[in-house]
């Protein structure tokens, strides 16, 4: 068998699953969420030309504590590429031994939200049409007591990693995460990741959700490029796909 060949039977249950939502005229809205952007970098740039060379828009999860004009002159040039709030400075604030987290409820409630506040204000004021308020929390973790909360403070969806729940706010969420972090925190293997597509796919089959992809610029390896060259290249014009912007999911 060919690297052509093994390639595509990698894929296949994809573009079966792909194929399969065609003939019945359904149409499965993707969206990639790329995560930590803080100023321009050549990954940043590696990334931006990927997904435009495919019409692929990218919502980038900006942390405002550290991000400034140099980004926002970039992607001033960047029609494709939106940006969301993560969190204020994706600091932990949890203790020793407990799952790191920004947003949790380690400090009072007030200076979370405040922080948060600032994000929004920060992010709208450097990238005017790019922004949308959407909150994207540090290692996807926020305490549950918050999220009632965040619309006062202008945020209109909040987005983590796993399937939708009913938290007090629209879910924009990603599904499919492409890193292997309790690995080698390199890319993962394709076929689990196209097999975790497919599952997703299968869980939406009505045609009411999308499937949102995880992924983290800066620490690419080569696999993870690969991986969405052939995703992008397999999906971008396929019938039953559409990419689509975090804007058009908020609303």
């Amino acid at each position: 068998m060919t690297d052509a060949e093994m390639t595509d039977a990698e894929w296949a249950p994809l573009t079966d699953e792909l194929d399969a939502w065609a003939r019945t005229g359904r149409v499965v809205r993707f969206w990639l969420r790329d995560d930590d952007a803080v100023e321009p970098t050549e990954a940043l740039e590696r990334l931006l030309a990927l997904s435009a060379s495919h019409a692929v828009p990218v919502a980038l999860a900006v942390i405002p504590a550290f991000t400034g004009a140099a980004l926002a002159r970039r992607l001033a040039a960047a029609p494709d590429a939106e940006v969301a709030v993560h969190g204020w400075s994706h600091e932990n604030f949890a203790p020793p031994g407990q799952k790191k987290q920004e947003l949790g409820a380690h400090r009072p409630a007030g200076v979370v939200l405040s922080s948060l506040q600032r994000g929004v204000s920060n992010l709208a004021q450097l990238f005017g049409p790019r922004f949308v308020p959407v909150l994207v929390p540090p290692w996807n973790r926020i305490d549950p007591a918050l999220v009632p909360r965040l619309g006062g403070i202008g945020f209109r969806a909040l987005s983590v990693f796993g399937p939708e729940r009913n938290l007090g706010i629209a879910s924009v969420n990603t599904h499919v995460d492409v890193i292997d972090w309790h690995g080698t925190r390199g890319g993962r293997d394709t076929g689990l990741l196209v097999g975790e597509m497919v599952a997703r796919l299968k869980a939406i089959e009505s045609g009411e959700g999308t499937l949102g992809l995880l992924t983290h610029h800066l620490v690419h390896d080569e696999a993870v490029w690969r991986f969405l060259q052939e995703l992008f290249e397999r999906t971008a014009r396929h019938p039953a796909c559409r990419w689509v912007r975090l804007s058009e999911l908020v609303g």
